[in-house]
């Protein structure tokens, strides 16, 4: 993925548009639509208050940078637990929820002081098996179960080798780039 789209297009369009505009049928996903319209109420309201209390100007040279690093950095997290080289790619009869979520995500090993601030989401290969382990139990789980342990680590400098990884190679089962490619 272009650093362009991953880092500034896609985060504003997810986290500013998409999760903002409700596309389920309003009469078939009632919740939804309270819940997402009554978010943007709320968000509606504190950004009207911050405008008044600090100005318009203020508000936005506080806010944007601080909402589009958040909003990066939440996908970075995100992409970078599914695309790196050795992911598990499968389909139809030759795909295995065991392999899926142990394989499909990687064990991103950040150092001590991000664990806490990004909600263990490093452990994200447990979050695929159980869903409903919370965030703050995922290091127990991890230590307490060995099966957790033997998945593909990622630190952060080997995330940063992943980003040019677009391509699937059916042949070689891995990613690639589009560099390796040609």
């Amino acid at each position: 993925m272009h650093p362009v789209v991953l880092f500034g297009l896609g985060p504003f369009y997810m986290f500013v548009i998409r999760n903002r505009i409700p596309i389920a049928s309003p009469l078939r996903h009632r919740k939804t639509w309270c819940s997402i319209l009554g978010t943007d109420a709320a968000l509606a309201a504190i950004v009207l208050l911050m405008v008044v209390t600090v100005g318009a100007r203020a508000f936005a040279l506080a806010y944007l940078p601080v909402i589009l690093l958040a909003a990066s950095t939440g996908m970075w997290l995100f992409y970078i637990q599914h695309q790196f080289e050795h992911a598990y790619w499968a389909t139809g009869p030759d795909w295995d929820f065991h392999d899926a979520a142990l394989k499909g995500s990687s064990f991103y090993d950040l150092p001590a002081l991000l664990h806490w601030p990004t909600g263990y989401i490093g452990f994200h290969h447990i979050h695929h098996v159980c869903s409903k382990i919370p965030n703050y139990r995922l290091r127990d789980c991890f230590n307490q179960n060995p099966e957790f342990r033997d998945v593909r680590r990622l630190t952060l400098l080997d995330s940063l080798k992943c980003l040019p990884l677009s391509l699937w190679d059916e042949e070689r089962q891995l990613l690639v780039s589009f560099r390796q490619l040609s």
